[in-house]
């Protein structure tokens, strides 16, 4: 689990395709302290597993799920990644909970500057939209932000100068992809409220069947139970 407080700004060295997926390997140096092979790696928002380190970087196995349905999957050499190590226990939570799992990749519609802040507008895929609320979080390539505004195709965040700083969102362009990942409350909510709603429709279903007369023996004969 992860906290999308970025740690540092790593560099794609290589993406090599195989039959099973793809190796990645980043260079970076703040990260590697105190990581293991066999540690999880949040790489631009994806929950990866470190299988080699170098004094330098870091290399980690890519699935083919996850170059389906990442950013991951276009990276080339010299791209800029959010790096972030799996939270420790009884460090703060600055940010929101970050599983790791992207939801869905989004497209960058707008950057409007200012030397206080920007205010970025990005896409909103239907798979998530009922999941992203004004003053909800959201991680977008793996960094914790507080959503501004919803409409519907698209939300906004605003953009402080440490962030831009401290994240690959400094290098911003409209129609750039990004990792999104809803806020797994509002996701385990939504499922709830879907399995509700499932539960209210069978209901409805059975009392059709069933009728006014209730249950007879009619009834059972026809559904096959005598």
């Amino acid at each position: 689990m992860f906290t999308g407080l970025i740690e540092e700004v790593g560099r794609v060295c290589r993406l090599e395709r195989h039959a099973h997926g793809g190796r990645l390997t980043v260079a970076a140096r703040k990260v590697l302290v105190g990581t293991q092979v066999g540690d999880s790696m949040a790489v631009s928002g994806a929950c990866l597993t470190v299988v080699e380190i170098s004094s330098d970087g870091f290399t980690v196995d890519v699935m083919p799920e996850t170059l389906a349905r990442t950013t991951l999957g276009r990276a080339a050499p010299g791209m800029l990644v959010n790096l972030e190590r799996a939270v420790a226990l009884g460090q703060r939570l600055g940010g929101h909970f970050v599983l790791g799992h992207v939801d869905a990749v989004g497209k960058v519609l707008a950057v409007r500057r200012s030397p206080s802040a920007w205010e970025v507008t990005f896409s909103l895929p239907a798979s998530i939209e009922t999941c992203v609320a004004p003053k909800g979080s959201i991680a977008v390539d793996g960094i914790s932000l507080t959503v501004i505004g919803v409409r519907p195709g698209e939300f906004d965040v605003g953009l402080i100068p440490h962030t831009l700083k401290e994240t690959s969102l400094r290098a911003l362009r409209v129609g750039q992809e990004v990792n999104l990942e809803a806020d797994v409350l509002a996701r385990y909510v939504r499922r709830a409220l879907e399995v509700l709603r499932l539960g209210e429709e069978q209901t409805r279903q059975d009392h059709a069947v069933l009728g006014s007369s209730g249950l007879t023996e009619e009834l059972l004969r026809e559904q096959g139970f005598i």
